[in-house]
């Protein structure tokens, strides 16, 4: 469809377009001359548009693609192409303010552009613009062998069929820990991953190309009224596979509050501690590989000098094989096999007990049968490119398929009841940036190793923890405010001294996710709760001043106009400007790399769509296994938290289940699975 949109005087308005969102600029008064080339390079100097427009088609739908055709022949009219730089920002100024459509379509297109720009690589391997920006790139990995097997249909049956005791959508941080658990009870088990099979040696070591492959939606996916960023994994593994390995425990509070309001009975005492201790235990989370680079000591730095509590991060790392030089580069999949992800240990056990693994596995619905479960049906993707349709037929089904696609399959199925959808946390990130004297080198090491905790209660009971970011060119560039071309290359310029702290908030209001005509989730964020806003008004203050006591000599804001206070500025004035700056579409946008609650846990079918042990309120054998079943914001990062639980969700299955069958003894076992 992208091909056909974009002809040839479309791409040229494009191309137009994306030289104005990276132009060539003068150097700046503090360098003379420009030895990489770096301020004279446009956006079209890297003959970025072709695969912009592969892009373009791969995340927007039709309508969409139809609408960019639009604004890009009333680009032509004007003669936008033949405008100097000056003029071509006021016509994007002047159609960002008469449409908020227009606005967000631009926004969303300008981050695609410096993505590619700061992303691209070419026939070495490289970006022209690293050296500039002091970034070394991807460091060379000997990875280790695939571990895992995945099963495929037989090429000759045209509709497979297979039986098992237990199918579990999803191999994440909840879908990986109840496999293994089955699995290890005697259970006959399958899991379908709707990602292709990725280990470590097929990881790509490269930001624009790991987006693609690992992440939802090509990552950071604007919510549909774009208030919010969302980053989530897509892979083999789950969000284990490409997430930061922080490893924090659920405060006492939030477990206490899902105890005596929830019903989750024994989450808040010594039950639930051995859920998580087991966890940390299989997973080898150690404070051992935490190494402070440039930004994590400066954030620490900050926090002493104000006083704050702050500690180190407790990460699922192992340490024999713990390298700082590739620590860094874990959000793009692990590729030297150091991060113990559930691909690394719960699915192997699982595996190792004869579970099989179906990767390639979209499900569509869960079946059911007189008010219980008797399985799914799936499209499959053969290692030929070809389709084919899957029945998996099983008494119980795990439902862990993220708390995005966990409540558009459960409405998919037409099950669940009226609480699917509703609840979504995002944990929504404010963040802000500082410019250092010094290169912070913030691909060295762990990208999360310093946590603040001394404002997790700040307006009744919600608050926020302080950490650092994956800070890499092509997604910064991406969330580094754009105001005018030169201003955006300036910030990128000093990309190697930039440190950027964020407030993973706990949120008390919560958004949607709802199907669109094709069936697809549909997420919806209102940044309404003013409990919500409360906490990010001092989130914001917080951050702002970590950076001045962590001696920033510039910080700004990453609201679209991009506020900067120097040093010798009112700073006070700055922080209730910034306070008080509009937030989401048009404003500051935010972010999202944890989801949950959208499926939640609870004691009344109104309002939550799991029994206090995860199996559906309105159908038997169905389960909810992963962060959709929290039943408020965590307030940390979950995967600990989720893994814990799902260890729960398996000994409550485990209890209620008829003892594993022998369902499977003639199930056809084809190439990659255990005989």
């Amino acid at each position: 469809m992208s091909q056909a949109v974009f002809d040839g005087r479309r791409r040229r308005q494009l191309g137009a377009l994306a030289d104005t969102f990276v132009p060539a600029v003068r150097p700046p008064a503090v360098e003379a001359d420009d030895p990489h080339g770096f301020w004279g390079r446009r956006a079209s100097d890297l003959d970025l548009v072709d695969g912009l427009v592969e892009q373009l088609g791969d995340v927007l739908d039709d309508d969409a693609l139809d609408a960019l055709g639009r604004l890009l022949d009333l680009l032509r009219v004007v003669g936008f192409a033949h405008l100097p730089q000056s003029g071509r920002e006021t016509v994007l100024r002047g159609l960002a303010a008469a449409s908020s459509e227009a606005r967000d379509g631009l926004d969303g297109l300008r981050a695609l552009v410096a993505q590619r720009f700061y992303g691209q690589l070419d026939d070495t391997g490289r970006n022209p613009n690293w050296p500039q920006l002091g970034y070394p790139g991807p460091p060379a990995v000997e990875a280790p062998p695939r571990h895992l097997r995945s099963w495929s249909p037989p090429p000759d049956d045209p509709a497979p069929r297979l039986r098992a005791d237990a199918v579990v959508v999803g191999s994440g941080a909840g879908g990986g820990v109840i496999a293994a658990e089955l699995a290890a009870a005697g259970f006959e088990v399958v899991i379908l991953e709707a990602a292709v099979h990725r280990e470590a040696p097929d990881f790509p070591p490269d930001e624009l190309t790991a987006l693609r492959q690992l992440y939802w939606r090509g990552g950071l996916s604007p919510t549909d009224d774009g208030n919010v960023a969302v980053l989530a994994g897509a892979a083999l593994g789950g969000g284990t596979t490409v997430n930061w390995l922080n490893c924090v425990r659920p405060s006492e509070q939030v477990r206490r509050q899902w105890a005596s309001e929830h019903g989750l009975l024994g989450v808040d005492g010594p039950e639930f501690d051995r859920h998580l201790d087991a966890v940390l235990g299989r997973i080898g989370a150690n404070a051992d590989a935490s190494d402070l680079n440039g930004v994590n000591r400066r954030l620490a730095q900050g926090a002493s000098a104000l006083g704050l509590d702050w500690t180190v991060a407790t990460r699922n790392a192992e340490r024999a094989t713990y390298d700082p030089e590739l620590a860094g580069h874990t959000g793009f999949g692990d590729r030297s096999g150091n991060k113990q992800s559930t691909a690394t240990t719960y699915l192997r056990d699982a595996q190792a007990d004869g579970a099989r693994l179906v990767c390639g596995a979209r499900v569509r619905r869960v079946t059911t049968r007189a008010g219980a479960a008797t399985g799914v049906e799936a499209t499959v993707r053969r290692p030929d490119g070809r389709s084919v349709d899957l029945v998996v037929a099983a008494p119980q089904v795990v439902v862990a398929a993220g708390a995005l696609e966990t409540p558009a399959l459960l409405l998919r199925s037409g099950i669940g009841g009226p609480a699917v959808g509703r609840y979504l946390r995002l944990h929504p990130v404010p963040m802000v940036g500082g410019f250092y004297d010094e290169d912070l080198r913030h691909w060295w090491g762990p990208p999360q190793a310093t946590i603040v905790t001394a404002h997790t209660d700040v307006v009744d009971g919600f608050g926020y923890l302080v950490e650092t970011p994956h800070l890499h060119p092509a997604v910064s560039a991406a969330a580094v405010p754009w105001r005018s071309g030169r201003d955006h290359k300036l910030l990128m310029g000093r990309f190697a001294h930039n440190g950027v702290f964020i407030a993973v908030t706990r949120d008390h209001g919560g958004g949607t996710v709802t199907l669109d005509a094709a069936g697809e989730a549909v997420v919806r964020y209102p940044l309404t709760d003013p409990l919500d806003r409360e906490v990010r008004r001092h989130a914001v203050r917080t951050l702002v001043e970590l950076h001045v006591a962590a001696g920033a000599r510039v910080v700004f804001d990453t609201d679209r106009r991009l506020a900067m206070w120097r040093r010798g500025e009112d700073l006070d004035a700055f922080v209730r400007a910034r306070q008080d700056a509009r937030e989401g579409a048009g404003g500051r946008v935010l972010f999202s790399a944890h989801q949950m609650g959208s499926a939640r846990m609870g004691t009344d079918p109104r309002a939550s769509v799991a029994t206090p042990d995860g199996q559906l309120h309105d159908v038997r054998g169905v389960w909810i296994g992963d962060t959709s079943a929290f039943p408020s914001a965590v307030g940390a990062n979950p995967m600990l938290t989720t893994m814990a639980l799902a260890r729960r969700t398996a000994g409550a299955l485990l209890a209620t289940s008829a003892a594993p069958s022998a369902a499977t003894a003639a199930t056809p076992r084809g190439p990659g699975l255990p005989s």
